[in-house]
């Protein structure tokens, strides 16, 4: 029997390490001063800044979901780095957290490094946009688990807060006013209903026209981060909600005490074009537990600083807390 080698089992360890060289350009232009040597170690290496009192590390964990098949058979891979990234920072931000570096894993059937390379280049600029350094990753290549095209991104975040700023929950009251920043899309919830319903169902195409765009471009819009917003607004923000799966009526609650809850007014919601035509054929009640409607984040902040919040951020008032009820009323 002749000799089998790890290529032949479907391994391919030098397209691993071309991969590796090609996207050291892009994840050097996310160091900052405190990233410890370069790529390549065993670990990422990233000194604690300074200035915190009681300094605690948070961290976070996401994936893409099934929008990332849809970036697969698109062929349209640019974006996908960006949502996993915004998915992982977007939750840090909501206990007070700074983002300090990501980590993330590529796990494949057949690596093909240019496409890894388009995936990898969007984390940079997702870290670059969350002002996060990318300081590690993993690149799986496993033939037996994945089928050819197919690949899965999973993301890690690390962030630092003080102590005494992680609990927002207690600094909730009644009357403070809740503020919508609007989403870029879909961002990267529900897509398994996106897919059921447009492609399934009604039978539209990738390159259908939506609203002066193809079809997959509205779709594979990225996330929005919104850690500089955060960090521009910190002093002035009670409290953060990231509008994910479960909607503004599951995530929204997340960051209430008990006997406190939350008011919407649906009419002043903007929702965006998809939402209103996947409207048509799901139920109401569906859409709000399903998708973020228009709305990627909402915080909670004091009737007084409303105004100068409005001022630094686009955002608009969507509501307002009231005592003795439970939950989110839309």
């Amino acid at each position: 029997m002749e000799k089998v080698s790890y290529k032949d089992a479907g391994v391919d360890i030098d397209a691993g390490n071309s991969f590796v060289e090609a996207i050291k350009d892009d994840v050097k232009a996310t160091f900052d001063e405190n990233v410890l040597g370069g790529i390549g170690s065993f670990a990422g290496a990233y000194a604690l800044p300074s200035g915190y009192k009681e300094p605690v590390l948070l961290s976070a964990t996401d994936g893409v979901g099934t929008k990332l098949k849809l970036a697969i058979e698109s062929k349209k891979l640019d974006s996908v780095g960006i949502d996993l990234v915004a998915m992982c920072v977007n939750d840090l931000i909501c206990n007070f957290a700074t983002p300090m570096f990501f980590l993330d894993y590529y796990a494949t059937g057949k690596l093909i490094p240019e496409d890894a390379q388009k995936v990898v280049k969007g984390i940079a600029k997702g870290c670059l946009e969350a002002e996060s350094a990318l300081i590690g990753g993993e690149t799986a290549e496993m033939p037996g688990m994945y089928s050819k095209d197919d690949f899965d991104l999973a993301g890690f975040a690390v962030g630092i807060a003080e102590k005494s700023q992680i609990d927002r929950v207690s600094k909730i009251k009644s009357g403070q006013k809740l503020l919508a920043l609007p989403s870029s899309g879909i961002h990267s919830n529900g897509y398994s209903l996106v897919r059921k319903l447009l492609f399934d169902k009604l039978g539209m195409s990738f390159d259908d026209e939506f609203e002066g765009r193809s079809l997959i471009d509205t779709l594979l819009e990225p996330t929005k981060i919104y850690v500089k917003d955060f960090k521009r607004n910190k002093e002035n923000i009670v409290a953060l909600a990231h509008i994910t799966g479960g909607g503004i009526v599951e995530n929204l609650p997340r960051v209430l005490p008990e006997g406190i809850g939350a008011v919407v007014d649906k009419s002043k919601i903007k929702t965006l074009p998809i939402f209103d035509l996947m409207s048509k054929y799901v139920d109401e009640d569906e859409m709000y537990r399903t998708f973020n409607m228009g709305v990627g984040m909402v915080w909670v902040v004091e009737d007084e600083k409303v105004d100068e919040v409005l001022n630094s951020v686009n955002a608009y008032v969507i509501g307002e807390l009231k005592a003795n009820i439970d939950g989110v009323k839309i």
